[in-house]
């Protein structure tokens, strides 16, 4: 099993590309469930979570062509349309396909989710709006059975704000009989460059970025080529990085405007930032200064950036307060980043950071994918040589992370 050996105590200089968002691709290639011609996926990121995905698509009779930088999918016929436990434990996004296959085939049979064990992600909002669109759902054995003749349009109202949710219904409502509308859907930008990619195909969608969705159903959807945005959580993940460790670090290819809330948390730990229309350069001297963070559904604060601010606040000027309102066990990191020195208490959803002047290296284990950058970021400032292992979480969501570190003049190495 991979691990990480990072050297701390180096500025960050020079510039990363950022790369395709996977959490905008996941539901994308799902996408192609709900068409018998090509959709041509441009700036897919090269993770274990989109390998992932493309085997299970791969095992229900979609033709997978991956190369360079894209992938191109075709499912001509869908030859079984069951996503098995084995592929779906390794990748909660796998629940993704169940609205596409229901209205494709009239028929899914999904496992119930795993993933990354950071608390309860239940699947309920899914099955309540398609059982609204005339599925018959039930739960045999750990699996999920869906059978419709053809989905009818509803008004759907979801009892809390779901991406995945809100992502299922919307590729489930693409092909559905009439006008399908979605209340308190999530605003995510994710969600948006699904609508995009929809709406290139022939679908009929008004709302995307908003908390109502309208979807007016179609027959048929065509075939498409459709560009994946960039990865707001990877630019973040390196900014924090930079602001930490110190230094001068572009990150190019980017989507300023889907980092609002991040970007004004960077500036009040002081650091100094030039954001132009696809690249944020992010300059930062000395320990950051203390930032206190709360979760929320976007356009609030990122759950997915929440372990990274952690990290930041283990050496900034002072104390912050970090609340998680979002997933119940999502500061096992706390503990990892306890072995390197920080001072860190846990009160229920809450985290105070008391800042250090400096860590200590360790060996630290990778609790989930976050929780793994957060990791990185720390050991880029410990002294001494920090080993992370178990990082196979970290391969599922950042591209290249010890070459693009190591660009930025970082001491990476992966250690097989």
């Amino acid at each position: 099993m991979d691990k990480l050996r990072i050297t701390g105590g180096r500025r960050l200089e020079g510039a990363v590309e950022i790369s395709g968002a996977k959490n905008a691709a996941l539901p994308i290639m799902c996408a192609a469930l709900l068409s018998d011609e090509p959709l041509v996926l441009e700036r897919v990121p090269r993770l274990m979570d989109v390998a992932t995905m493309a085997k299970l698509l791969g095992r229900m009779g979609v033709e997978v062509d991956a190369g360079g930088n894209g992938v191109e999918l075709r499912a001509r016929r869908i030859a079984d349309p069951t996503a098995p436990y084995d592929l779906v434990k390794t990748m909660r996004a796998s629940v993704l396909v169940l609205g596409p296959l229901l209205a494709r085939c009239g028929r899914a049979k999904v496992s119930l989710p795993g993933g990354c064990a950071i608390g309860a992600r239940p699947v309920d909002q899914h099955v309540k709006g398609l059982q609204a669109m005339g599925a018959e759902i039930t739960v045999d054995h750990g699996y999920m059975h869906a059978e419709a003749k053809r989905l009818r349009g509803a008004r759907i109202v979801m009892d809390l704000v779901t991406v995945t949710g809100t992502e299922n219904l919307m590729m489930a409502a693409a092909l559905a009989e009439g006008t399908t509308v979605l209340e308190n859907a999530a605003r995510e930008p994710e969600v948006v460059d699904l609508a995009r990619c929809l709406a290139a195909m022939g679908a009929r969608i008004e709302g995307a970025g908003t908390d109502v969705i309208r979807i007016e159903g179609v027959g048929s959807l065509s075939g498409a080529r459709h560009r994946v945005m960039p990865d707001r959580i990877e630019t973040g993940t390196y900014l924090a990085a930079a602001a930490a460790a110190g230094g001068k670090v572009k990150a190019t290819g980017a989507a300023p405007e889907s980092l609002d809330a991040t970007l004004e948390k960077l500036r009040e730990a002081g650091a100094i930032l030039r954001v132009s229309q696809d690249e944020i350069e992010i300059e930062a001297e000395g320990r950051p200064k203390p930032v206190n963070v709360r979760t929320a559904p976007y356009p609030g604060f990122a759950t997915d950036m929440q372990a990274q601010f952690m990290a930041l606040a283990t050496i900034a000027r002072g104390t912050a307060l970090i609340t998680e309102t979002i997933f119940e066990n999502r500061f096992m990191h706390a503990l990892e980043l306890q072995r390197l020195g920080a001072n860190i208490s846990i009160h229920g959803n809450s985290a105070l950071v008391r800042g250090v002047e400096r860590l200590q290296a360790a060996t630290v284990m990778a609790t989930d994918l976050r929780a793994s950058a957060s990791l990185v970021i720390a050991a880029l400032v410990a002294e001494g040589t920090t080993q992370i292992e178990r990082i196979y979480h970290l391969d599922r969501g950042y591209e290249a992370i010890e070459k693009k570190l190591s660009g930025l003049g970082a001491r990476v190495e992966r250690v097989k």
